[in-house]
């Protein structure tokens, strides 16, 4: 029986609203550029791939403000290239900082909190893993989950970013719980999905965007609502 489940934040359980293609494109009309809405999505999925190779080696919240433009540049061109189009740095730069100036939040998806309150019947430990560079308590306050998740571990509060263990283990540590009997769901690879598998934690892929179609190493949903049926399986 599964005696814990976490989830990453981003992506997983939280997302932009505008959505991403909204902001993106509206940065990018500026600039005489068009974005598709299948090729932003696309574009992101290379681009936060990217994030987290770069996080497993030199981690944003170390890096100088300008270390941080020239990634955003990469980014921002990993993210148009998905629609078919290649630009210069130059060109990205001058777009990422149109993005920033963009207004969003972010905010949970719609079916979150359904299926955090069906675990929370189910007697499983809940808990979040992020490698937002915020404390856990901060998170849970923004997104009112206080009635539904038992703590939250962040890079920020641990010093380590996924994929690396050290913020797994904490999660491990605080829920109290053993890793064969633990759960991670997240919507990366590299960094859940890998980094799960290196404390012996069993993953699980919530690919929304359906940019992971085929992927084969280890269970693949395309909604939460589907982990709830899962569990009995991984258990």
């Amino acid at each position: 029986m599964i005696e814990a489940v976490f989830f990453d934040m981003y992506g997983t359980l939280s997302g932009f609203k505008p959505s991403r293609f909204e902001i993106q494109n509206k940065a990018c009309l500026e600039f005489g550029i068009e974005l598709t809405e299948s090729g932003t999505l696309k574009g992101y999925a290379n681009a936060d791939a990217y994030m987290t190779q770069q996080n497993a080696v030199a981690p944003l919240r170390l890096k100088s403000s300008s270390e941080v433009f020239e990634f955003f540049q990469e980014y921002e061109k990993k993210v148009i290239a998905g629609s078919g189009i290649q630009i210069e740095s130059e060109l990205a730069g001058r777009i990422w900082e149109v993005v920033k100036t963009i207004p969003y939040d972010m905010v949970l998806f719609d079916d979150v909190k359904s299926v955090l309150k069906s675990l929370s019947t189910m007697k499983v430990v809940i808990g979040l893993i992020s490698n937002m560079n915020q404390p856990g308590h901060a998170l849970i306050e923004k997104f009112d989950l206080g009635d539904y998740v038992d703590f939250a571990v962040t890079s920020f509060e641990v010093g380590s970013e996924k994929p690396h263990s050290p913020i797994f283990l904490e999660a491990l540590e605080r829920s109290g719980c053993r890793n064969e009997k633990t759960v991670h769901v997240g919507d990366q690879i590299g960094s859940d999905v890998e980094g799960a598998i290196q404390v012996g934690i069993k993953p699980v892929l919530l690919d929304r965007d359906g940019n992971h179609v085929g992927y084969d190493g280890c269970p693949r949903i395309i909604n939460l609502e589907e982990i709830l049926s899962l569990l009995d399986t991984l258990g």
